[in-house]
């Protein structure tokens, strides 16, 4: 987990990233707060610790969506604090009467990636995506190739999906898996490689790191239909497989030309440069 904070209108939202899952995890009282303009914390979270049994006795699931994770407070020190993703907060917001709620709403669906836009329409994300990497500066081959890759990407996590294969850590794991196989590095490491904290590491491979992370999880992915892999033990070996295949073409292709696949390039931008794109 890395922590980080959001701002929403001069109001600082403490948040976590959790790398595994790509998922922000806010500070709910920090939400409640703004959407009760409260100066003092201590109501703000009197304010949440009333809703909570509101929302409990009423039987909704929201509480149960959420987590506590330890957030930095102001005196320094770090305190498990309640967090949901921006999913759970959007309809969270909808229980506080607040004239902030609007806009925490979009703020929200900014920061947690618009997925209630992309659920209900996908091409927006796709174009929202396409239109990022274009403002970061990234060639229309690149794109390409970025955008083939997730399509790739999504048709393995589908076959997970419908194979006993947990969303979250054991996605993380096998990801891993084939990671380590084809690259021979873990993500984490190709991550720090690189110098990524919470970016994500796709967005910053070269074409040719994107495409055998491709052909890694493509070949993952018929290998494990070929032999109607369920659960993870049977996954974990076509994760293995698949990966291996990808390394096969990775050590040819490096011996042809000299070059190394896994490289430190990235597309890290300057602070004020990030700013004006975001």
């Amino acid at each position: 987990m890395s922590n980080n904070l959001a701002i929403f209108e001069g109001h600082k939202i403490r948040r976590s990233y959790d790398e595994k899952t790509e998922t922000w995890w806010f500070s709910v009282v920090d939400i409640v707060q703004v959407l009760t303009e409260q100066a003092d914390f201590r109501t703000a979270r009197k304010y949440w610790n009333k809703l909570k049994e509101r929302l409990n006795k009423e039987g909704s699931q929201l509480v149960t969506n959420c987590h506590q994770l330890k957030l930095l407070a102001t005196d320094g020190k770090n305190y498990l604090t309640d967090v949901a993703t921006a999913e759970t907060l959007l309809r969270l917001v909808q229980s506080v009467p607040s004239p902030k709620a609007e806009p925490m709403k979009l703020w929200l669906a900014k920061v947690g990636y618009e997925r209630m836009q992309e659920m209900s329409d996908p091409s927006r994300a796709l174009d929202r995506a396409r239109e990022m990497w274009q403002k970061r500066g990234r060639s229309d081959k690149w794109i390409e190739q970025r955008m083939t890759g997730q399509e790739t990407r999504n048709k393995l996590t589908d076959y997970w999906a419908g194979h006993d294969i947990k969303k979250g850590d054991e996605y993380a794991i096998l990801t891993n898996i084939i990671h380590q196989e084809w690259a021979d590095v873990s993500v984490q490491a190709h991550k720090h490689l690189k110098g990524l904290q919470t970016q994500n590491l796709r967005d910053h491979m070269s074409e040719a790191e994107l495409i055998f992370t491709a052909l890694a999880e493509l070949s993952t992915r018929q290998i494990a239909e070929s032999v109607e892999a369920t659960g993870m033990p049977a996954n974990k070996v076509a994760a293995k497989t698949g990966g291996n295949i990808a390394k096969k073409a990775r050590l040819d292709l490096e011996e042809k030309t000299g070059k190394k696949v896994v490289s430190s390039e990235n597309y890290l931008l300057p602070p004020h440069d990030v700013k004006q794109i975001e």
